[in-house]
């Protein structure tokens, strides 16, 4: 064959998306209704005639109008109903007699499979004919209907093919998505395609994309077919108890029994769930869930918050469906993880979770062994199916156990959450998703997932995974993709840094790009916090700091390379066309002005400050009466993850994409009284003006762990991690009181030793309060994690977090009352004789019979810390 020899469709815009044909092409496409594929036929027919190119129609669905009707076109007329046999040996016999370079055009191949009453000879036809027509250098078009075959018979054509082409129509706007183009690619290739003239244009909004993904009708029937048989007819009674509910034949009060067996079978088992998806579900609403359910089993905790939190909106007020972005996620069945455990041999590494101290020895051959596990083939077929309605359109891959995103166990970050950029060919990005899948599977056994349970008192419960799987909200620049605003929101604001802030209005942390700048403690970089009820008031005090405390990085989908990366947001700046850039940033003045005066050229002068989204848009009222209207649903403080996507001008959607509830005592803030002009100076161990996240509180100091920031700067990094592991062995020591206070330099629970601690949280959970003094280096400060994963464990465990700036006025630590008391850590840990220089720990009984004591107030951002005369 001659795959160099390249034509045309005749759609120009086709030609540019699938880089024209090739010579031996089978094309094929599957539409909704035979009529829509004539758009495509008839160019090319006219091409073929243009060229004088000999072109034949083999007509057999003569109850059809005929999908060509030019009198220069050879008709040959077929009947299938004189055999299978006879049908095809016509076809290949004319084929073969015509030679090379023809073009051929068919009938719909559905009605081939009408006549023949089988899908099955359908695939055996196509199977037989294609081949044929590629080794003659030919082009052949073909059309079938949607959802009409079976899975197999499905995949049988589409692996014969060369083009495999999806069209759609929505609102009479024809949508083309190529899923196959045989040795051809493009980083745009498979997307979603709309068809404007001679154009086909990407759909790059994830916004618009599921907008019209979500209305067009798809049908995922075959994911049942290998379900329990219980399973299937559990479905199937369902949907004939849906049909007579909208027939009227049944009430909804009849129908109950199986709206509830539905939502224990698939969609949660606990008792304050069930009440609020009895409320705010229909049995509809259960049926859409479990046509887009890959596997049996639950959907897991964060699925069900995504869904929930939706229908708590919906269903109170319809108005947010024009304002939230159209979801069209799939789920992953918690069963699913047990079948996958049992058939790669992995079950038997969990076997020991009833003795905690020898599953912290087998982690690492249980996560091994879920690494390298295989998925049995009718799943790997239904990824498939999935990755191709997704086309190249980025996907996360997200965990959902049964007990994550609950009252009362959050999990957050314990368990992983993948990005899959979703590019290259089916067969690659087929392996970048299971290769997801097995990485959360694995993340189950994660030294800090299980840490969590066994704390939690949660290790001896069932804990299964399933998997959410969402596509990417966000928006194609080139061959980068990312949200324009990524965040978390408090339904509660636990830090209130200025008297106009009311907590119960809600708190925002905000970023460009990704999410994952606003979950995780960044290093280098910050973020921007916005209380809901006075959202031009900043952390920061001047204009310098607000530049200089601006992110600078932005994370996104690198859809060249297939990754995660930050790209600085200057970079993003200069190459993103089309970025609502005024929404997202204001020009730094000051700087301009000094530039011009110093004649300095090429200064970038835009600061990520969020100024346009939050003053100039109905978002923070609109995220603001959100979070209001879940807290009331749920009647409990909530926490959510959300997206912004501008689609014109200023009118954005916003994707909510998790909610739960938000582990925080939310009374009223308590003002403290904090100790009189009596106190002695050299009595404060420390004492800041914020910030301070967490309920205000007077309670004793039993013990201090004091890092001592001169020797820390002076270790090596292997250190400094070593250093981070004792710490956390010290925590557990059953003599330590959970009367902790935490001080160190730059961040605790860093990754990187540079910038702080790098303790994980499980290492020091049993800590009450936390103190972080701004002496790492030069231009870091403590970074107000709210928000992040280690802020929701913080407030779960109801720590005090607090800041140290040694320059500002009332802010100190008193090293030198630290230094002078008696270091009793190698009384803990005896094998911690060389680390006494930089790890001190104070014991206050040593000081009796005085004691130490802490002043927290919330609501005046004040903390001191002292030495005090024991109340008799």
């Amino acid at each position: 064959m001659s795959s160099e020899l390249f034509r045309s469709t005749g759609i120009a815009g086709l030609d540019q998306v699938i880089q024209g044909l090739r010579l031996g092409d089978n094309v094929v496409m599957q539409v909704e209704q035979i009529e829509d594929a004539q758009p495509f036929i008839e160019p090319f027919v006219r091409e073929a005639l243009e060229h004088g190119i000999p072109i034949i129609y083999f007509r057999f669905a003569l109850h059809m109008e005929p999908l060509v009707d030019d009198e220069h076109v050879e008709v040959v007329q077929l009947n299938p109903e004189l055999g299978f046999e006879r049908f095809v040996t016509t076809i290949l016999d004319l084929a073969e007699a015509r030679g090379v370079g023809v073009y051929y055009v068919f009938d719909s191949l559905s009605e081939l499979a009408v006549d023949w009453c089988s899908d099955q000879m359908l695939a055996n036809f196509f199977m037989i004919v294609c081949p044929a027509l590629y080794r003659l250098d030919t082009i052949a078009y073909f059309a079938m209907i949607r959802n009409r075959h079976m899975q197999r018979t499905v995949e049988n054509i589409s692996r014969t093919a060369q083009v495999i082409l999806d069209v759609y129509r929505n609102k009479e706007q024809l949508y083309v998505q190529p899923l196959k183009v045989q040795d051809r690619y493009s980083p745009t290739m498979f997307m979603l395609h709309s068809w404007a003239t001679r154009e086909l244009i990407p759909v790059t909004n994830s916004a618009t994309l599921t907008e019209i993904m979500a209305n067009l009708p798809h049908s995922w029937l075959e994911f049942s077919l290998h379900r329990p048989g219980v399973w299937r007819r559990t479905v199937m009674h369902a949907q004939e108890t849906l049909a007579d509910l909208n027939s009227g034949k049944l009430t909804p009060r009849e129908a109950e029994d199986c709206f509830m067996r539905l939502v224990r079978m698939a969609i949660t088992r606990d008792e304050r769930y069930i009440q609020l998806v009895s409320r705010y579900f229909t049995l509809a609403d259960l049926m859409r869930i479990l046509t887009r359910m890959i596997g049996s089993g639950l959907i897991g905790g964060k699925a069900l918050g995504m869904l929930l939190a939706r229908a708590m909106l919906v269903r109170t007020d319809s108005r947010w469906n024009d304002f939230l972005e159209v979801h069209d996620s799939f789920f992953i069945g918690s069963d699913v993880f047990y079948t996958y455990i049992v058939q790669s041999g992995c079950w038997w590494s969990r076997r020991v979770r009833h003795d905690p101290e020898a599953l912290f020895d087998r982690i690492e051959e249980g996560q091994h062994c879920l690494l390298k596990g295989e998925f049995p083939q009718y799943l790997v077929n239904q990824f498939k199916e999935m990755l191709n309605y997704f086309g190249q359109s980025p996907i996360i891959v997200r965990s959902s156990s049964i007990l994550e995103d609950n009252f009362g166990n959050a999990f957050s970050g314990k368990y992983e959450s993948v990005f899959c950029p979703n590019q290259g060919p089916l067969s690659a990005r087929l392996e970048q998703f299971m290769d997801a899948v097995r990485r959360i599977y694995a993340s189950a056994l994660s030294q800090e997932a299980l840490a969590y349970r066994d704390h939690r008192g949660l290790l001896e419960q069932d804990e299964q995974m399933a998997l959410l799987v969402q596509r990417v909200s966000g928006t194609v620049y080139d061959k980068i993709f990312f949200p324009h605003v990524a965040g978390v929101g408090y339904s509660f604001n636990p830090y209130v840094w200025d008297k106009q802030i009311d907590p119960k209005a809600g708190l925002l942390r905000i970023v460009c790009g990704l999410g994952t700048r606003a979950v995780d403690r960044i290093e280098d970089d910050y973020t921007r916090l916005v209380a809901l009820n006075a959202p031009d008031r900043r952390v920061e005090t001047s204009q310098e700091q607000a530049r200089q405390y601006s992110q600078q990085q932005v994370d996104v989908l690198d859809l060249d390379t297939n990754c995660l990366r930050s790209i600085p947001f200057q970079q993003i700046v200069e190459s993103a066309d089309g970025l609502p850039l005024e929404m997202l940033a204001v020009r730094d003045q000051e700087l301009l002005k000094r530039a011009a005066q110093q004649k300095m050229k090429n200064v970038f002068p835009w600061v990520l400050t969020f100024d346009g989204l939050i003053q100039q848009t109905s978002f923070v009222p609109r995220i603001r009466q959100m979070m209001q209207q879940l807290e009331k649903a749920y009647n409990y403080p909530v926490d959510i993850e959300f997206t912004v996507n501008f689609v014109e001008g200023q009118r954005f959607r916003l994707n909510l994409l998790q909610c739960r509830p938000f582990q925080v005592r939310s009374e009223s803030g308590e003002t403290i009284p904090l100790p009189g002009e009596t106190l002695k100076a050299e009595d404060v161990i420390l004492s800041t003006t914020g910030p301070v996240i967490g309920q205000s509180r007077s309670i004793p100091i039993d013990h201090i762990i004091h890092v001592v920031p001169s020797v820390y700067a002076r270790l090596p990094n292997s250190k400094r991690f070593a250093l981070a592991r004792l710490i956390g062995r010290l925590t557990q020591v059953e003599a330590m009181s959970q009367r902790i206070l935490l001080i160190g330099p730059g961040r605790w629970g860093t990754t990187t030793p540079a910038f702080g601690v790098p303790v994980t949280f499980q290492e020091i959970r049993r800590v009450a309060v936390i103190c972080e003094v701004a002496v790492m280096h030069e231009g870091l400060i403590p970074d107000i994690s709210l928000g992040t994963h280690f802020f929701n464990d913080l407030v779960e465990l109801d720590m005090l977090y607090t800041a140290v700036f040694p320059e500002k006025e009332g802010h100190q630590v008193n090293q030198s009352l630290l230094l002078s008391l008696p270091n009793r850590l190698t009384e803990m840990l005896p094998a911690a004789e060389n680390w006494q220089d930089a790890l001190r720990l104070v014991n206050a009984a040593d000081l009796s019979p005085r004691s130490i004591r802490m002043y927290a107030d919330s609501v005046e951002q004040r903390v001191i810390c002292f030495v005090q005369e024991r109340s008799s």
